[in-house]
């Protein structure tokens, strides 16, 4: 299996979604308890939220395999994102709820983490900075977005019920303040939703390490409040009449990004 799908546009606008993927190899599978076979902690139905970004020109890359085999969104050397916060792992070995992902003596060893780190997690990030650098080639800037999503309420890393819109920028560091300021007052001008930047949420490994605006690459990320677009239980049910305003605000928040790409 691919170990992403990709579509390439040439606009100066790539959303990456590393994970949307479910797949888990069959070894691997074998090795985990059976809440964790259910891939609980994946960014559900996040592709379909996304789909009009092809018909921007915008190029899109998606995981294929689960986040359980290796986080595509962490460092390679496994150093936490949010110090002094709870942080998962490159390679999970709990759920977001400290569910056991592992079967008793199962845990991946040392050689077996880096074995999925040149299996997996290597080929997204070498794909993902190759469309930066062909889009680099046309365009003065451009923008990567990354497209995130969890439930609502998830007491292991906040209080209370989620923000509807989550957007980072590592803190200011990984695109311009300009281009975060338009972002930030399109989504704070809905009535429908909530929105924060910078949050609890300040972007992942991908934003803050592509992200250089020094170098024409503005990177943003959105980690949405699942209950805006779906069912936040099993079966994971996408409810298309809560997600179709959901979805018109994603389209605007990446026009709003794509037109200043290209002022």
């Amino acid at each position: 299996m691919d170990i992403y799908r990709l579509h390439q546009g040439d606009a100066p606008l790539i959303v990456s979604m590393p994970h949307v993927g479910t797949h888990l190899p069959a070894p691997i599978a074998d090795t985990m308890t059976p809440i964790a076979r259910h891939v609980v902690d994946t960014d559900w139905h996040v592709e379909r939220l996304y789909d009009m970004a092809a018909a921007l020109g915008a190029t899109t890359i998606a995981a294929t395999h689960a986040r359980y085999v290796v986080d595509l969104n962490r460092p390679p050397d496994n150093k936490p994102l949010y110090a002094g916060a709870d942080n998962t792992e490159l390679v999970p070995l709990t759920t977001f709820d400290h569910e056991p992902i592992y079967l008793p003596g199962q845990e991946p060893g040392t050689a077996e983490v880096a074995r999925r780190i040149e299996a997996y997690w290597r080929p997204y990030h070498e794909r993902l900075a190759g469309e930066i650098a062909r889009l680099r080639e046309s365009h003065e800037r451009v923008v990567l977005w990354e497209g995130h999503s969890i439930r609502s309420h998830v007491p292991r890393f906040f209080e209370g019920r989620l923000t509807d819109f989550n957007l980072g920028t590592g803190n200011g560091i990984s695109c311009d303040a300009g281009l975060a300021a338009r972002i930030e007052a399109e989504a704070a001008a809905s009535n429908t939703f909530t929105s924060v930047m910078n949050g609890r949420f300040k972007g992942g490994y991908i934003t803050r390490h592509f992200g250089q605006p020094d170098r024409g690459v503005h990177a943003i990320q959105l980690e949405l409040s699942q209950i805006t677009y779906m069912e936040e239980t099993l079966p994971f049910r996408y409810l298309p009449d809560t997600a179709a305003p959901t979805r018109a605000l994603i389209a605007r928040l990446l026009e709003v990004a794509l037109d200043w790409a290209n002022a």
